[in-house]
């Protein structure tokens, strides 16, 4: 496995790349609303990342998907394909993962949004994912092994009754959208892989209120849980430091509600 070791100036590209990343969340979060359909909040992102932030949308004709953002809503995994015939209602739980892209550099991060009133299981769902995304992120350091992530991940989740998607991992990133490592969010053999300094990776569990087991549709993006229950998912971008981890696409009310820090000191 061939893991980038990031210099100070490559690290410099990426904090740029992530803070526009976040910027495009917090941007969209008053359009997100009973009402609107996924396909307005994607043209939304698309004229503000091209026209205000003058970056790439990273995720538009990758590998022929064909739209600017992935936003998934309820039983969606992942992967969900913008569209005028998807409108959101009252008590929907959505997902907008957004990625771009900065002189060559690549941010990528992802939230949840709770429209209206959302049943007591959805929200407490989202609260087991969001915190099982921070336990990840405090069990980051270097010296330890990558593994290590998803084993703390796996057991907080399942201690809370949900599961943890098996198919989909976070990953290394930088001036590729995706390169080693492979982040999983559950326990399973690395390769040996122990944590750097300057190893910079997404961590994104995405976890399902039921089985765990998922279903890919018919268009080859669209991920939904087999059982149909909700999923949900957080994303945050990181690089490795001498004492933890640094947060590259933290937001603001992350920090307010004091849950995570910018700088992550895991001694």
């Amino acid at each position: 496995m061939n893991i980038p070791i990031r210099s100070e100036s490559e690290l410099e590209k990426l904090r740029e790349a992530c803070k526009l990343a976040q910027d495009v969340l917090v941007m969209i979060e008053p359009y997100v609303k009973a009402g609107v359909t996924t396909g307005e909040l994607d043209r939304i992102c698309h004229d503000y990342m091209v026209n205000v932030q003058n970056v790439i949308p990273a995720s538009l004709n990758y590998h022929g998907f064909p739209k600017s953002t992935c936003i998934s809503i309820n039983e969606v995994v992942c992967h969900g394909i913008p569209s005028d015939d998807k409108l959101l209602k009252n008590g929907d739980i959505v997902n907008i993962d957004v990625t771009v892209i900065k002189d060559g550099f690549f941010g990528d991060n992802s939230k949840m949004y709770l429209i209206g009133e959302p049943s007591i299981k959805a929200k407490r769902l989202c609260e087991v994912t969001q915190e099982s995304l921070y336990i990840g992120l405090r069990t980051v350091k270097p010296g330890i092994r990558l593994n290590e992530i998803g084993r703390n991940i796996q057991q907080y989740v399942e201690s809370k009754g949900c599961s943890v998607v098996r198919e989909y991992c976070g990953h290394g990133i930088g001036d590729q959208f995706h390169c080693d490592p492979q982040v999983l969010h559950y326990y399973a053999d690395d390769g040996g892989v122990v944590l750097q300094p300057g190893m910079v990776f997404t961590i994104e569990p995405m976890v399902n209120a039921g089985r765990r087991e998922v279903r890919l549709m018919k268009d080859e993006w669209t991920v939904k849980t087999k059982d149909r229950s909700p999923s949900a998912q957080y994303e945050h971008q990181i690089v490795v430091t001498e004492t933890g981890c640094e947060v590259m696409t933290i937001r603001d009310e992350e920090i307010a509600e004091g849950r995570i820090s910018r700088q992550m000191v895991n001694i």
